[in-house]
């Protein structure tokens, strides 16, 4: 969930515009939205780069939105647990290289590391971080019942929603699929493709299964960029959504928030790294 202060709020632009930022295990994307959180460029991408401490990540984030247009602020989405800011967990870049174990010596590098606050800086803009399936799902979510979004990568991201209300992230992907793995290994990338896709679907309708046993939502969405690998029948109360939902959900994290929480001045335009 976006970090909220006591900064006072200030008024944006009518034409303000918005850097949405969304890290994916496998590849970094943005583009700028309008007002509306309609893409005003087409999105750019790179590769993650691996290892990805998190200087590295923020280095190699100023690098992919130098040649967008100017903005007034920045949404990111995040792959880990992120709270206030502060990165509590990340698995895909705490490995090494995708898919890979995990390296302790550089989930400790992120363990406490303010994102934000780093992120803010070197954008030089206000900047909110969020996890990445929160961000995804605030964009395609009805706003009604109880809503659960599940996101397919390098690993599975999940959000749940409350009539339209972000809910506290739970890394609920960590939960048992068998045998002492967890539902975000056995459904990640790197299993898809060392079982290929037919073992994969299975395991997903598996995986969905048991996060509907533990959260009884009225709705599922499932996005993420192995979503167009799914060969299932969803159900009535299912359905696939964009990958883009991953950029232009970065819009509804200010509309949800009452201020800004920069400390610096507002001004538009990129930032250099």
């Amino acid at each position: 969930m976006a970090e909220r202060t006591r900064a006072t709020p200030r008024p944006w632009p009518q034409d303000v515009k918005t850097l949405s930022v969304d890290v994916g295990g496998s590849r970094l994307k943005a583009s700028v939205l309008d007002r509306r959180g309609e893409m005003l460029v087409d999105k750019v991408r790179i590769d993650t780069p691996y290892p990805c401490p998190p200087e590295v990540l923020v280095e190699s984030l100023c690098r992919l939105a130098r040649d967008l247009p100017s903005y007034h602020r920045v949404s990111v989405g995040f792959p880990g647990l992120i709270r206030k800011g502060v990165v509590r967990e990340v698995p895909a870049l705490s490995r090494r290289k995708p898919g890979g174990p995990r390296d302790p010596k550089l989930a400790a590098r992120w363990v406490g590391f303010g994102l934000r606050d780093a992120l803010e800086q070197a954008f030089g803009v206000p900047t909110l971080v969020a996890n990445d399936a929160d961000v995804q799902g605030s964009a395609v979510i009805r706003g009604l019942g109880f809503e659960l979004v599940v996101t397919l990568g390098t690993g599975v991201g999940c959000a749940l929603f409350e009539d339209g209300v972000l809910l506290p992230h739970l890394e609920l992907s960590h939960g048992h699929y068998k045998r002492g793995v967890s539902i975000d290994v056995a459904l990640g990338s790197a299993e898809r493709d060392r079982i290929g896709n037919a073992r994969w679907n299975t395991r997903v309708a598996r995986g969905l299964r048991w996060l509907e046993r533990m959260v009884l939502y009225d709705r599922l969405y499932v996005g993420g960029g192995n979503a167009r690998y799914l060969a299932l029948d969803l159900g009535p109360r299912a359905e696939i959504v964009s990958n883009n939902a991953g950029i232009t959900g970065g819009i509804r994290l200010w509309e949800s928030y009452d201020g800004p929480i920069s400390r610096h001045p507002m001004r538009a335009g990129p930032s250099s790294p």
